[in-house]
């Protein structure tokens, strides 16, 4: 009797250990899974991060004050259909903006010597005040989304302000020495400016009087006064005519 007794213990005890087991088995095998899920997913969202190729540049403008401001452009080139994607919060030059946009685009097609049909262009644009003059964020615009698409860096203490044309011409714009000081006042360098904007002329008027026979007489003329942007700001400028001309100095060491 005592045997039996021993095997049925024997029996019920194995019978527990079994059971144990397997909700063991029940309760460890799905934690692994998901940790192998959870692997592949941080895998697959690396993989697409690598993807991608996000540029940040900054936008020298002018705000309804008159004054320097700077405007962040985050610029992303990611697979896709060719589709262009912008996002402005707070800012005056929409429209402008819009066609700058284009026109950078085409540009950065034709430098690249390549259609951009496989690829979305996302631009997402930041600023804390309002800002006048889009058509001067062109050639920085150019600039970021050739970096983007051909997956290069920017020199970081280098800024651009210009306008662009289709053939990659950048074009004279207004408020340099106001862009200059926000550039400089950001932490840039060298400021990079359209053919003959390194320099302006201010109009000082004199006013020269004479008397005669207690009769005053004051004639009034105007000089011109020639400013230099480096010298009045403190801050490295450098004409350049066009975008492959930028380019050096925002892919090589400026």
């Amino acid at each position: 009797m005592k045997v039996r007794k021993k095997k049925n213990y024997f029996v019920i005890i194995l019978s527990i250990v079994l059971i144990l087991i397997n909700i063991g088995i029940i309760l460890v095998v799905p934690s692994i899974f998901k940790t192998e899920e959870k692997k592949l997913e941080k895998l697959q969202f690396s993989i697409n991060q690598t993807a991608t190729n996000k540029i940040f540049i900054p936008l020298l403008a002018v705000d309804e004050n008159g004054n320097g401001k700077i405007v962040k452009l985050f610029v992303e080139a990611k697979e896709g259909k060719g589709s262009v994607l912008v996002n402005i919060d707070n800012i005056f030059f929409w429209i402008d903006t819009q066609e700058s946009i284009r026109t950078a685009k085409e540009v950065a097609e034709k430098i690249l010597n390549k259609k951009i049909n496989n690829t979305d262009l996302i631009y997402n644009i930041e600023s804390d005040a309002k800002i006048v003059g889009g058509p001067s964020a062109g050639a920085a615009i150019a600039i970021a989304t050739i970096a983007a698409l051909s997956n290069k860096t920017l020199n970081p203490y280098v800024a651009i302000t210009g306008t662009i044309d289709e053939n990659g011409n950048i074009g004279q714009v207004g408020g340099i020495i106001e862009k200059a000081k926000a550039a400089k006042d950001f932490g840039i360098k060298l400021l990079l400016v359209p053919k003959g904007q390194s320099k302006y002329y201010e109009p000082i008027r004199k006013k020269e009087c004479k008397t005669f026979q207690y009769i005053e007489y004051c004639i009034i003329t105007t000089e011109l006064k020639e400013i230099n942007v480096e010298k009045e700001v403190g801050i490295k400028v450098v004409e350049v005519e066009n975008i492959k001309d930028a380019m050096k100095y925002f892919f090589g060491n400026a």
